[in-house]
This record gives C-alpha cells, structure tokens and sequence, in this order.
C-alpha cells in the first residue's frame, strides 16, 4: 500500500513538474521575450532575410493573453525603434522601424528624404563598393545575396531617427511621389521599413494602432542564407552568417 502511495506521489511530482515548466515557457514567451524570424527583405540592410531575432514583449507594456488590452501600459515606441507588430489586418506579424509618432507630420522628398515635423530627418550617401567590403564598415558587410540584387541597384545610407543611427537602401533612380503631409493620429505611429522603395509599411496600409505592437526587436541571434529543404523555418547549418550572432540592432 505505502508503495502505492510512493509511486502516485512520484506521479504527481514529475506531472505538475512537466506542467510548471510548461507554464514557465508560456509566460516567459508571453511577457518577456519572443523569438522572430525575418521573413522578408524590407527591412534591409539592417535585417537580412532568415535572421533570428529576439523581442522584447515587455518594452511598451503587459496585455492580457489572447487579448489587445493592456494589464500595464508603459510609454510608447520611441523614434527610430524597431518594432514588431501584428499587421494592420490582423492575421500576421511585421516588422519595422518607427518614423512617427502620434501627431507628426510626415513627408518624403523625391529623392527619398524624410521631413518630419518640418525638419529633415539627418542622412548622407554611403560611398558603399562591391569590390571592397571595407568600405561597409562599422557597418556589417552585406553582399548580393542578401541584398537580394546587385550593389549597382542601390544608394546607401546613413540616416539618424532620434537615437538611432543606422543604414538604409533605396533603388537607384527610383521616381517617389507623396503628394501630401501625412499626419499621424494619436495613439498611432507611422512604421517604414530600411528597404525604402522595397517595403510596405504605412505608406500603403496606414497608420499602426499602439494596441497592435508586440514589442520591440533587441538584437540578431541567429542568422542564415538559406533554410533546410523540408524544414523551411530551421537554418541550414551549412550556410550559417556566424558574424551577425548576437548582432545588436540600431
């Protein structure tokens, strides 16, 4: 009889044990970190596609589970964050950077300047080369692959939203048209990706509702050319980026 009751006790253990752990990963997803696979190339150069991120869920506030209300609301996404968020149409996530906040005036010149509240965000030309991958530096040296086209496709720059100071692409020659300022409502935040002529961001869906953001994008840990055949949201071993392991994002 005693061993009877000794092996239900062992059951129960190990069952609310395995259950416990269980919880323990839910909530740790849930509240404080998540990871993130960039599915696509808006974000380059500054994310490449197949790097594994890592998010911070916490950094703007707590929700409910399964839910857009917030437990905690901290404050909001500061200019120049990179941020993910569920699309504006609900049925997937996105990444990109935030260029407005609630009740900025937004504008973009024909050679893809941005205007914000009147002032033009800081940038300057990149003198970036193919053939010398030194003239990338401090910046991580892309190639064609991830660029996903040649070098001789794109102006490189370095632009500075609030704190942030990072590089972006735009298509050589590439005519852009916005006809009008774009004011941001309150409570809402206009998201573009680094890919400028390559992305679609707020200049096509609109303004991002703050109960729409997951949180923000911490650092690269994990990055690949390609996946595995079969199992196409795993790296490939064999073509590992192993420079952009824990590669800190601006």
């Amino acid at each position: 009889m005693a061993k009877g009751k000794s092996e239900k006790t062992k059951f129960g253990d190990g069952f609310f044990s395995f259950f416990g752990a269980i919880l323990a990963i839910l909530a740790f997803r849930w509240l404080l970190f998540e990871p993130f696979v960039i599915p696509s190339g808006s974000m380059i150069p500054t994310l490449l596609v197949h790097d594994h991120i890592l998010v911070n869920k916490f950094a703007y506030g707590v929700r409910w589970p399964f839910s857009k209300s917030w437990i905690v609301e901290f404050e909001g996404p500061k200019r120049g964050d990179i941020v993910v968020f569920k699309a504006v149409d609900e049925s997937y996530f996105m990444i990109k950077r935030v260029i407005g906040l609630p009740g900025d005036e937004i504008q973009m010149k024909d050679d893809g300047q941005l205007v914000v509240n009147g002032e033009p965000i800081p940038r300057v030309e990149l003198p970036v080369s193919s053939a010398d991958p030194s003239s990338q530096s401090p910046y991580y040296a892309v190639d064609s692959t991830d660029l996903e086209g040649s070098f001789e496709f794109f102006d490189f720059y370095e632009e500075k939203v609030g704190e942030h100071t990072h590089r972006l692409i735009h298509f050589k020659g590439n005519p852009r048209t916005w006809a009008q300022p774009f004011h941001v409502p309150e409570g809402n935040y206009f998201m573009m990706g680094d890919n400028r002529d390559n992305s679609k961001d707020s200049r096509y869906w609109g303004p991002l509702p703050k109960e729409n953001l997951m949180g923000k994008a911490l650092f690269v840990w994990l990055s690949c050319q390609d996946t595995l055949p079969v199992l196409s949201m795993i790296c490939n071993p064999l073509e590992l980026r192993w420079k952009r392991f824990f590669h800190g994002l601006e």
